[in-house]
């Protein structure tokens, strides 16, 4: 089993679109045996609003996810760890691969801005989980 984290400062909008992009990514190849998880370095302990809505619009309820830290996430070596702005504060998390990904927060974009940063997020969580499958 492969696992991946996606980190991002508040583990709010980015890394918890991304880990929703994964469990879609999973129920579409059921057999590539990845599994992923999200968290914050310094989580915000709510899911942004703007992110659940924006995922439910490609049928995915965030409702169900929580804003964790990295202390709430398997201590485990990950097959990626991928940073959306924390950098070097996920340094303690073992990883084969290590990708900091330079999407901007779009906690405070007005809702098409915000889809194009879910959009974004999702074709790079496709492409990292399809180059992982490989």
């Amino acid at each position: 089993m492969k696992q991946v984290l996606f980190v991002c400062v508040e583990n709010s909008c980015r890394s918890q679109m991304a880990e929703a992009y994964g469990h879609l990514y999973r129920l579409q190849n059921p057999h590539d045996n990845i599994t992923v998880f999200s968290a914050g370095s310094n989580p915000s302990g709510k899911v942004n609003p703007r992110a659940i809505e924006v995922m439910a619009e490609l049928d995915y309820d965030l409702n169900r996810h929580q804003s964790k830290s990295l202390t709430d996430v398997p201590d485990a070596d990950y097959a990626a760890v991928i940073t959306m702005g924390c950098g070097d504060n996920c340094a303690e998390v073992r990883a084969a691969i290590r990708e900091d990904w330079p999407l901007p927060d779009p906690k405070h974009m007005p809702l098409e801005e915000f889809r194009q940063v879910r959009d974004e997020v999702g074709q790079r969580v496709s492409n990292l989980l399809s180059r992982l499958a490989g």
